[in-house]
């Protein structure tokens, strides 16, 4: 597209098993790239061209269309002339956030196109609009990390706080190649929880949260365990429990679930060897039962969305 804006908005790890909705967090790599450019040609917005997967064009159906569409309509623009391509470089029903990153991606590169008339932190509440399309749900924990880098705590859609990130901490995340979709996984999860697991489960996320702003590997270790939502969904991924068990004899290692809503699986590590290793063992688990995978290994991105 000649004479457009484009940005890049990451993938992310959603829930980190403790925070089912409310944590995650962002990779520096896969993403997705938005390109708009403005146009007297016609009215109002226009996506033009998605490559990388079959999405639709009509912008009221589309993640990155509709979270553009409704900033639109904030910022009393709605007619303006804007086409807009979408560039998937990251796999659909993955569990690593595709959806909230187009939606990410589509909101900043709106804003950049009218000279920033909204803070990055204000473009959240369009983000989640439009990744709410994909997921049934209004939650922020991978829309937000997309858009604005780092740990992030998403105590609702809109009231959002980054969280310290200890030197050191990265993320091993495998991508086996089968297809869940959000909406599915959850549909598989019951809406009663009980106490002990309730109690369980809020102790391990406080731990988590205290842990990374004491730089405390220990208690993040001790804490990276969920209780309520991984139970429930580790059915759907094959060899879940085996992967698992391995990762979490790899030296260095301090936790491994399921990323989002699946197949996606991470693993957080107090180093870069440790990362390493955890994503060698993922993937001879999936490579010896021949299941087709991409492994992505990243620092927490603390940037989030980019004009490149």
């Amino acid at each position: 597209m000649k004479n457009g804006i484009k940005v890049f908005a990451p993938a992310s790890i959603g829930n980190i098993g403790v925070g089912f909705d409310i944590l995650g967090c962002a990779l520096d790599k896969p993403g997705d790239e938005i390109v708009v450019a403005l146009t007297d040609a016609h009215e109002g917005l226009r996506i033009t061209r998605i490559t990388g997967g079959k999405l639709p064009m009509e912008p009221e159906k589309n993640t990155a269309g509709f979270a553009a569409l409704k900033l639109l309509e904030h910022l009393g623009e709605s007619k303006r002339g804007i086409d807009m391509e979408i560039h998937k470089k990251m796999p659909f029903g993955s569990g690593l956030g595709s959806s909230a990153a187009s939606a990410a991606g589509a909101v900043l590169v709106i804003n950049e196109l009218l000279k920033n008339p909204l803070s990055k932190r204000s473009l959240l509440p369009f983000a989640v609009l439009g990744e709410s399309i994909a997921s049934g749900a209004m939650h922020a924990d991978n829309v937000a990390p997309s858009l604005l880098g780092g740990i992030i705590l998403a105590r609702n859609s809109s009231d959002v706080h980054r969280l310290h990130t200890p030197k050191g901490l990265y993320a091993t995340v495998i991508y086996p190649k089968i297809n869940i979709l959000t909406k599915d996984a959850r549909n598989l999860l019951s809406p009663t929880v009980g106490l002990k697991q309730m109690v369980q489960q809020t102790s391990n996320l406080a731990g988590f949260i205290v842990g990374l702003y004491n730089s405390d590997f220990d208690l993040i270790r001790r804490s990276l365990q969920d209780v309520v939502i991984e139970p429930q969904r580790a059915q759907l991924i094959p060899h879940f429990y085996a992967v698992q068990e391995a990762v979490l004899k790899v030296n260095g290692v301090l936790g491994c679930s399921i990323s989002g809503s699946g197949p996606s699986i991470f693993a957080l590590s107090q180093n870069t060897l440790a990362a390493a290793e955890a994503g060698i063992v993922m993937q001879q688990i999936f490579n010896t039962h021949k299941i087709e995978n991409q492994l992505f290994i990243s620092p927490i991105n603390q940037e989030g969305a980019i004009l490149l």
